[in-house]
């Protein structure tokens, strides 16, 4: 794949041609070509490195592979040359390579096969891996052997669920349905509530609760021990835990839908809230999607990312996307060179490569750090620091060398210093292992095709909300109010990330550890000389531009005050 292997200048401009041949008119025409190439998918860039070479482009060929016919090869050499032999067919050798440019797997199939041609198809070098470990070595039991190891099979893996089917069972068809509708509308999570008189169900979408689906209150317990049973778990743990916490995977066409199930009874009965982890519509790269963040506030988050250790720290209320945007820096820090673990409760999204420990309570906390500290690792990513201890303990990790990232309820990216502050942590450490300080936010963005023009910002909001008079003859948008089909009704279509970060370089650090300025001054300051942009700064951005509106802003920013 063209990230991952070396090109030359007039190879890398051929292959920039074409991915701008291919690109969105707007990317096209106003992207450098570095930025073009860094936010662009690992998957458009191997389109465009087979369009600029004319070789047929593959993300993946495990399914391609003849296993006998590899296993005829050398699996140093396919990994040093890049490339794996896949199939034979009469006269001709299925090939893929990572480097259409590079003639290793040519000469490789001639000499081996002299009679026959090869035929190269294009892939990334992690498909070519993934196909290379297919293979049997030498240095451990063969599939076979493990295969033939007789177990006891007493905790067989829970089968998924398929809410696309039909179910004979209403129950079961449902809660396959209301799931499937979830999914379908793209929503975070399902709640199911019981009150007096009712017993009804409802999705979060775009971070709002939308209209209730009343179902028959005879319904109740019988929803209630099917999902229970869903997890394996019998009806009786309802009398014994107030609060029931579990996990199931829904199948959806064919692809897997993480379900985390979260129950605690109410006055009337119970409250579940299943949370969809559902990453197949999310965008979860930096600098694409909904976390398109500004230039600056990319180039600093990236600079941060490439100091050895310390700690980069992001904030911001629950649902603000800050694990999405975490996971993303893994996602680009994951080198296989690194040993990189997290420690989370629970698990929302599994990397290739990274080694994610699952909290089971709080008690675990201390005991998993300080085995995480024994195990020789060189990125840690904390799920949150809670309290005193989680905070010592992220500091500790930080000192002695390693890179840490974790998250922590702040409103602003300044007052995260504030915080460590009153954990009880001292300064001078905090100037000493603090490499970034961000705050992020989730905002609606405008349905496309029913938000409503307006000619400025009426007095009244712009008093309000601290804007300029330039604002009253500002062209914005409106949502909707009783939406569209394409919004189903919402007036808004998904949401996209705002960042702001406050870097902490060595001079910033000096000045937090004498303590002589507050970290509200010290925001100031860095604001002043870098020109960084703030949450409302963002927001204000997307206002400008058409892609919200104000009431979505002020659901999520404070906009009262000028920073």
């Amino acid at each position: 794949m063209s990230a991952e292997i070396k090109l030359n200048d007039a190879q890398k401009t051929l292959v920039l041609e074409a991915l701008r041949l291919s690109a969105p008119p707007s990317e096209a025409v106003t992207l450098s070509d570095e930025a073009l190439w860094r936010r662009t998918s690992k998957n458009r860039l191997l389109g465009a490195l087979g369009m600029a070479t004319g070789v047929p482009a593959f993300p993946e060929v495990r399914s391609l592979v003849d296993p006998d016919f590899l296993r005829q090869a050398e699996p140093t050499l396919l990994a040093s040359g890049q490339f794996v032999p896949l199939r034979r067919e009469a006269d001709r050798v299925l090939v893929a390579v990572a480097n259409p440019w590079d003639h290793a797997a040519d000469d490789y199939i001639t000499s081996r096969f002299s009679e026959c041609v090869p035929v190269k198809i294009l892939t990334a070098i992690s498909s070519i891996s993934s196909v290379i470990e297919m293979m049997e070595g030498s240095t451990g039991p063969s599939r076979a052997e493990l295969d033939a190891v007789v177990v006891e099979e007493y905790l067989a893996g829970l089968p998924d669920f398929d809410v696309t089917q039909r179910h004979e069972e209403p129950i079961a068809q449902l809660v396959a349905g209301m799931l499937a509708q979830a999914i379908r509308q793209h929503a975070s999570d399902v709640h199911i509530k019981t009150e007096k008189n009712s017993f009804f169900y409802v999705f979060r979408v775009d971070g709002d609760l939308g209209l209730r689906v009343e179902m028959p209150m005879k319904l109740r317990d019988r929803v209630d021990a099917f999902l229970l049973n869903l997890m394996r778990l019998p009806p009786e743990e309802r009398s014994k835990r107030p609060g029931i916490s579990g996990r199931f995977t829904a199948n959806y066409y064919g692809r897997a839908v993480g379900i985390r199930y979260e129950r605690h009874r109410t006055y009337r009965g119970y409250h579940v809230t299943i949370r969809l982890l559902d990453k197949t519509h999310l965008e979860a790269r930096l600098g694409m999607g909904n976390l398109a963040f500004d230039e600056a506030t990319l180039f600093e988050l990236e600079k941060a990312m490439a100091v050895p250790s310390g700690i980069i720290v992001m904030s911001g209320p629950t649902g603000s996307g800050k694990s999405t945007t975490l996971n993303a820096m893994l996602r680009q820090l994951n080198r296989p060179e690194d040993n990189i673990l997290t420690l989370e409760n629970p698990v929302e999204d599994e990397i290739p490569g990274v080694t994610h420990c699952d909290l089971k309570d709080s008690s675990e906390f201390k005991p998993m750090i300080a085995s995480f500290m024994r195990s020789d690792p060189d990125i840690i990513f904390m799920g949150e620091v809670r309290d005193r201890e989680s905070a010592e303990l992220a500091i500790e990790a930080a000192i002695t060398g390693h890179k840490v990232l974790t998250t922590i309820h702040t409103p602003r990216a300044s007052q995260i210093i504030e915080r460590f502050q009153q954990l009880g942590i001292e300064r001078w450490k905090i100037a000493q292992t603090l490499k970034a300080a961000c705050a992020q936010r989730l905002v609606k963005l405008l349905c496309p095709a029913c938000r409503v023009p307006q000619p400025g910002v009426p007095e009244h909001d712009r008093r309000l909300f601290f804007l300029g008079d330039e604002w009253a003859t500002t062209p914005v948008f409106e949502h909707r109010k009783e939406g569209c089909a394409q919004c189903h009704g919402r007036g808004y279509a998904g949401r996209t990330a705002l960042l702001e970060i406050l870097p902490i370089t060595p001079q910033v650090g000096d000045t937090l550890a004498k303590g002589d300025l507050s970290p509200f001054e010290i925001e100031r300051a860095i604001r002043r000389d870098t020109g960084l942009p703030s949450l409302r700064d963002n927001g204000l951005k997307l206002l400008a531009s058409g892609k919200t509106d104000l009431e979505a802003l002020r659901r999520v920013l404070d906009l009262t005050y000028q920073q």
